[in-house]
């Protein structure tokens, strides 16, 4: 296998004349997103403090609905709306108080973010759920899931985009130093690829998406946002060559399930930064961040590259979000990357 490329260690934004987006700018630990508790100001004190080398703008599910990974995702569509049902949050024609409710939580988060860290340099990451898994957990209103249908997907997948360039220059207004990162998360992939989505009675599956249909859109939806981007799959089954063909600059997943290192070593090769989830997302005994370096440097053996070049390849992360967690383990986990990476450094 070829060594990772370089790019991965720039941190700079200046613009490559073959792709519109700028040269990514890494750190070397970070976490996925949501966090427990419901105090943005509190959150984004947490993340900046523990996180110092690359922030994320947290998400806190435990306000309720509207601050959920679907809620929070559909606040950023346009000229779209969804509203809230007892089966889950549905496309609808004009917008309600549930939308209402997700917008004001960004927006409060917005807020906190500039009161807490306005004087933030370095990479910055923002989430939001992918096209796919939006597609996935949003049902049209005749009551399927909206990734059946090819239009609505297209819709979805548009408006989203535009929301999401929206999003970050909303977050670089607050944040003038950020380099701005924007991670995709798609959970619902592999079993959309799979056919193992549940219809909405429940009692049958959904057919799959055939592997180059899905590659290809979301190849479209990669290709509109101008800021660097992870997608990110805490899933088994992770599809790292579908992800990598589509565009992106850097895949996230739990290493624990990501055995296929044939696929992690080609995407090495081709220069694709990795967010490696190495910390459980609820509460667990953890090992010394020494361990956890130790076993990082032996799988990155294992995939033939050089010793010397993993720190420069791979951000260190939580397996998944922490909203599951203990606040105590909440912090121990962003401490535990945060340390496990500085170990990766060369002698």
């Amino acid at each position: 296998m070829a060594s990772p490329s370089g790019s991965s260690t720039q941190h700079d934004s200046t613009t490559s004349t073959d792709d519109p987006r700028p040269v990514p700018a890494w750190g070397p630990a970070s976490g996925v997103g949501s966090l427990p508790g419901t105090d943005p100001a509190e959150a984004v004190r947490l993340v900046v403090g523990e996180l110092p080398g690359f922030a994320h703008l947290p998400e806190l599910p435990a306000r309720g609905a509207g601050a959920d990974i679907t809620g929070r995702t559909a606040a950023l569509l346009v000229d779209l709306a969804v509203d809230l049902t007892p089966a889950g949050w549905r496309l609808v024609p004009r917008p309600g108080r549930d939308l209402q409710r997700a917008q004001e939580f960004l927006a409060r988060d917005l807020d906190a973010l500039h009161d807490v860290a306005g004087d933030w340099t370095g990479p910055f990451k923002v989430q939001a759920a992918g096209p796919w898994t939006l597609a996935a957990m949003l049902e049209r209103t005749r009551g399927d899931r909206a990734v059946v249908d090819p239009g609505a997907r297209r819709d979805l997948a548009q408006s989203l985009a535009e929301g999401l360039r929206a999003h970050v220059a909303e977050v670089s207004a607050r944040l003038p130093g950020a380099a701005v990162v924007v991670q995709v998360d798609e959970p619902s992939l592999p079993a959309v690829l799979q056919g193992a989505l549940p219809t909405a009675s429940g009692f049958g599956k959904l057919p799959a998406v055939e592997e180059p249909v899905a590659t290809e859109e979301l190849t479209r939806f990669l290709d509109v946002l101008d800021h660097p981007v992870v997608v990110h799959c805490c899933a088994r089954q992770v599809p790292l060559a579908l992800l990598r063909s589509a565009g992106a600059d850097a895949v996230g997943f739990d290493l624990g399930l990501v055995t296929d290192l044939d696929a992690v070593g080609s995407a090495v090769d081709e220069g694709t930064h990795l967010f490696l989830g190495v910390v459980p997302g609820t509460d667990a005994v953890l090992p010394a961040p020494k361990v956890t370096a130790t076993r990082l440097q032996q799988w990155w053996g294992r995939l033939g590259f050089p010793a010397e070049q993993l720190h420069a390849a791979v951000t260190l992360t939580p397996t998944c979000g922490l909203a599951g967690a203990s606040p105590a383990h909440a912090r121990a986990a962003m401490a535990h990357v945060r340390e496990a990476a500085k170990y990766l450094l060369p002698d």
